[in-house]
C-alpha cells in the first residue's frame, strides 16, 4: 500500500509538534519538528522538489506519525530526543559519547580523587564536567604530583600495611599507614579543591605564605616543598591561556568539507579549560553548517551539564528558537554567542582551527579514502581498482620562479614521501604548458628508467590544453597504463562547479557539487596548488637573496627591521604565533597571519 499525503495532509493539524516518517518495515527514516505541523509536513509533497535528499526520502515514506506539543520549544526538545533515541538515516546524528566524565572527592577521613561516569550517587564532590577522559586522568596525574593525594581504591588504601610505590615516587603521602595525619592531608585536599575550582592564584598564594613562615622558622625541607609546589602551579597558570575568564563557558566551532563534519568542543568550567573533544556527526546530503550545528546542540546537550554561555563558530539554524530550548532545559539564561571579541574570539579561532584540522585528519583516513576512490573509479569508468594517483601544478608570480609539483595519492591518502618538486628553466616567462611539459618528461622518464611505479591517473590542474600536453607528452614517451585526466575550474573558480575532462574523449565529466568522487579531485587538486606554491616561495625568496620577509607582501624596510629588533632574526619570526606578531609596532592582524602562512605554508 502506497502513502497518499493529500489524505494524510487533509486530517493533519496546524498546531506545533513533531513528524517522523517510517518506511513500509515500519523504520523510522526522518524526524521533524514544526511549528505548523500542516503547513510543514506539505512543504515535503510539493512538485519539482529541488533537493535530492528530500526526493529519495519522500519516495520511500509509508506512513507519518506525528506528536502534537503545546510550543515549538518543546516540540524541538522532542525532536532532539527522538533522534538521539531513534537515529533515523536522513538525520543528522550525533554519535553517543556516554555522557561526561568526573572527578570524584570522597567523603572520608582521607578522601580519595578518582574519575567518575554516570549517576552521582555517591557522597562527596564533583568536580566538571571534563570533556574526555584524558582530561580527567591528565587532571588527576597533575593533582598527585603537586598535592600527593591517594587514587587508590578503598579496598587497597584499607589493607596496606607499609607504603606503596606512589609514596616512592612522591605522589602521594602515605596516609594508609599514618604518614601524614588528617589535619595535614585536610590542608592539601583543600588546596587541591580550590584548582578545581579554578582559584589557583588563591592557592599559590596561601603556598607561599606558608613556604616563607616555614622558611623563617628554619624548617627550610617544608619551605622547598612549598616551593616547588608553587613553581608548578605557575607553569599550569602560564600554559592555561584564559586569563579573567570566570564561570563556565562552552566554545563549540563546526567545519564542514566534502559531505562530511566535524564539531569541536571546548570546555571551561570555573574558568579553566579542562579540555576539547572532536565529534564527527552522521550527515544526509547538503547539509549547511547552520543546520549542523543546530542539530549538535540540541542532541549535545540534551543530557549535559549546560554552560551559561556558549561561542558558536557559526549562527545555528532556528537560534532564537534553540536558545530558549536550552533555556528551557537549563532553568536559566543561556546565552549564544557568534561574534565574540578579544581573548574569547582567540579562542572560538582555536576551536575553528581545530575543528579544521580534526576533519582533515578524518578525511584522510584509510576506510574514508577507500570509499572516495571507489567512487572515482565508478565515476571515470575504470575496471580494475585505482591504488595511486599523481597531479601536476605549476606556481610562479608573472613568469618569476617556476616551479612545477607532482603530488601523490594512494589507499592510504597522501604519500607526501613521494611528492616532488621540479625548478622549470629555459621556458618563457609564464608559459605554464611548457613548464608542465618539462616537469611531465623529467618524472616520468626517471620513473620508466628506474622502473618505478606508475600512476592509475595523472591529474593536471587545468583544462583541455594542459590535458592535451599531458597526454601528447605520456604517448611520446611510450607511458601507458596511465589515464590523464584534467581538472577545469567552474565559473569564478567555486568550488563544486569543477569539470573534468579525460583525454580523446570529447564529453566532459560533471559530477554533483556532494559527490563524493569530487572531493576526492578536490582534494589532490588543492593539495598540489599548496605544494606548488610553498616551493614557488622557497625559490623566489632565494633568487632575490634577501629575508624571507621580502616576499611577504605588505612588508617593507621598517617593519621588516622592527621585526627583526623584536624577535632577533628571521628564524625567531618565523616560529613566533600570530599573537606574538601582532604586538609588534605596525603589524595588524591581517598582516601578522600573512606572515604566519608565509612560513608555515607547507605544514
Amino acid at each position: 500500500m502506497t502513502f497518499d499525503p493529500k489524505s494524510f495532509l487533509k486530517t493533519l493539524t496546524a498546531l506545533p509538534g513533531v513528524y517522523r516518517m517510517l518506511d513500509d518495515s515500519s523504520q523510522v527514516l526522518y524526524v521533524g519538528k514544526a511549528r505548523n505541523l500542516k503547513q510543514r509536513v506539505s512543504s515535503y509533497f510539493r512538485e519539482n522538489q529541488a533537493s535530492a535528499k528530500t526526493r529519495s526520502l519522500v519516495a520511500r515514506i509509508h506512513t507519518i506519525e506525528v506528536t502534537v506539543t503545546h510550543t515549538e520549544v518543546e516540540a524541538l526538545i522532542l525532536e532532539s530526543a527522538l533522534i538521539k533515541e531513534l537515529r533515523p538515516r536522513y538525520n543528522i546524528l550525533l554519535r553517543d559519547d556516554k555522557g561526561y566524565p568526573y572527578i570524584h572527592v570522597s567523603a572520608d577521613d582521607f578522601p580519595r580523587l578518582s574519575l567518575h561516569r554516570g549517576a552521582k550517587r555517591g557522597s562527596g564532590r564533583y568536580f566538571g564536567p571534563y570533556p574526555n577522559a584524558n582530561a580527567v586522568r591528565d587532571t588527576l596525574d597533575l593533582l598527585q604530583k603537586i598535592f600527593r593525594l591517594r587514587a587508590c581504591e578503598d579496598s587497597f588504601f584499607r589493607a596496606r600495611t607499609r607504603p606503596c610505590l606512589q609514596y616512592q615516587i612522591k605522589r602521594c603521602t602515605a596516609p594508609c599507614v599514618g604518614r601524614v595525619d588528617k589535619d595535614a592531608y585536610q590542608r592539601q585536599l583543600r588546596d587541591a579543591v580550590l584548582f578545581l575550582e579554578g582559584r589557583s592564584g588563591q592557592v599559590i598564594e596561601d603556598l607561599a605564605q606558608r613556604m616563607e613562615t616555614r622558611a623563617a622558622e628554619l624548617k627550610f625541607e617544608e619551605a622547598a616543598l612549598y616551593r616547588d609546589q608553587i613553581i608548578e602551579l605557575r607553569q599550569i597558570q602560564q600554559r592555561q591561556h584564559v586569563e579573567g575568564e570566570r564561570g563556565d563557558l562552552d566554545v563549540v566551532a563546526c567545519a564542514l568539507r566534502g559531505g562530511a563534519a566535524c564539531v569541536q568542543v571546548f570546555v571551561f568550567r570555573d574558568g579553566r579549560l579542562l579540555g576539547n573533544r572532536a565529534f564527527f556527526p552522521t550527515l544526509p546530503e547538503n547539509e549547511a553548517v547552520g543546520a549542523i550545528l543546530s542539530a549538535f546542540l540540541g542532541q549535545y546537550y540534551l543530557d549535559k551539564v549546560i554552560p551559561d554561555e556558549m561561542l558558536l563558530s557559526h549562527e545555528p539554524q532556528d537560534a532564537l528558537l534553540l536558545g530558549q530550548a536550552l533555556q528551557e532545559r537549563a532553568g536559566r539564561r543561556i546565552a549564544l554567542v557568534t561574534h565574540p571579541r578579544g581573548e574569547r574570539a582567540r579562542w572560538l579561532e582555536l576551536a575553528r582551527r581545530n575543528a579544521e584540522q580534526a576533519l582533515a585528519a578524518q578525511w584522510a583516513s584509510q576506510a574514508g579514502m577507500r570509499r572516495r576512490l571507489e567512487a572515482l573509479q565508478e565515476a571515470l569508468g575504470i575496471d580494475h581498482a585505482l591504488t595511486r594517483l599523481e597531479c601536476f601544478d605549476i606556481s610562479h608570480t608573472r613568469g618569476e620562479a617556476t616551479v612545477a609539483a607532482c603530488v601523490v595519492f594512494g589507499a592510504e591518502g597522501p604519500l607526501k614521501t613521494d611528492y616532488r618538486r621540479y625548478n622549470i628553466e629555459g621556458i618563457a616567462p609564464g608559459d605554464d604548458y611548457a613548464a608542465l611539459r618539462q616537469a611531465l618528461i623529467r618524472r616520468y622518464s626517471r620513473l620508466r628508467e628506474e622502473n618505478g611505479r606508475l600512476p592509475d591517473i595523472l591529474f593536471v590542474d587545468g583544462g583541455k590544453g594542459q590535458l592535451t600536453e599531458a597526454g601528447e607528452m605520456l604517448e611520446e614517451l611510450q607511458v601507458t597504463g596511465v589515464m590523464p585526466v584534467g581538472i577545469a575550474k567552474g565559473p569564478a573558480r567555486k568550488p563544486g562547479l569543477e569539470t573534468l575532462y579525460l583525454f580523446n574523449e570529447r564529453r566532459p565529466i560533471i559530477l554533483s557539487a556532494d559527490a563524493v568522487a569530487l572531493h576526492l579531485v578536490q582534494h589532490i587538486r588543492d593539495e598540489a596548488h599548496r605544494f606548488a606554491i610553498a616551493g614557488h616561495r622557497q625559490r623566489r625568496a632565494k633568487a632575490r637573496a634577501g629575508s624571507a620577509l621580502d616576499v611577504i607582501s605588505g612588508i617593507g624596510p621598517r617593519r621588516r627591521q622592527a621585526l627583526l629588533r623584536q624577535f632577533g632574526g628571521v628564524k625567531q619570526v618565523a616560529q613566533a604565533g600570530v599573537e606574538d606578531l601582532s604586538r609588534v609596532e605596525g603589524i595588524s592582524a591581517e598582516l601578522a597571519q600573512r606572515i604566519y602562512d608565509a612560513f608555515h605554508v607547507d605544514r
